[in-house]
């Protein structure tokens, strides 16, 4: 692939698109297992993924570190409070600032999901050999922190 020197656009070959396409096509595709089994959309699975490994975080947080939008953080955490899955409380010092955390419930659907997603994740890379993997790795990264630059 490299980059085009005429002013028209092929959509398909367009690296941000097929970027997306490859994200929304990997998400949707493990979002099904997720609603089945466990009646998750992928924000709710997200925030959760993310309370799992760093608990104590504010839904503020949590759209940060997940690259999420906020509303739809809030309408996740939202859902998952409903349901038990989350637990809420308020900082002493800022009453408004409220801190998340796994509930027993969602720790435990938690535990179930993530060796289903690790499944999910090797059998996506399967086609891939070791050497290509860590290339992968390694050039994601880089496309990351070059987006990152260009947003300044």
């Amino acid at each position: 692939m490299s980059a085009r020197t005429d002013n028209s656009l092929k959509l398909e070959e367009f690296l941000p698109y097929r970027l997306s396409v490859l994200s929304n096509t990997v998400s949707s595709t493990i979002a099904a297992a997720y609603a089945e089994r466990f009646g998750l959309s992928v924000p709710e699975w997200r925030v959760l993924a993310i309370l799992g490994r760093f608990p104590g975080l504010s839904a503020g947080e949590v759209a940060e570190r997940g690259a999420m939008d906020k509303v739809a953080v809030s309408r996740a955490v939202s859902r998952l409070l409903k349901a038990g899955r989350v637990r809420r409380r308020f900082a002493d010092a800022d009453r408004r600032r409220s801190i998340l955390g796994l509930s027993p419930k969602g720790r435990a659907i938690h535990a179930k999901i993530t060796p289903l997603a690790r499944r999910y994740e090797a059998a996506l890379l399967h086609g891939l050999t070791p050497s290509e993997r860590e290339r992968f790795e390694v050039l994601l990264d880089k496309l990351l922190d070059r987006a990152h630059s260009l947003r300044a």
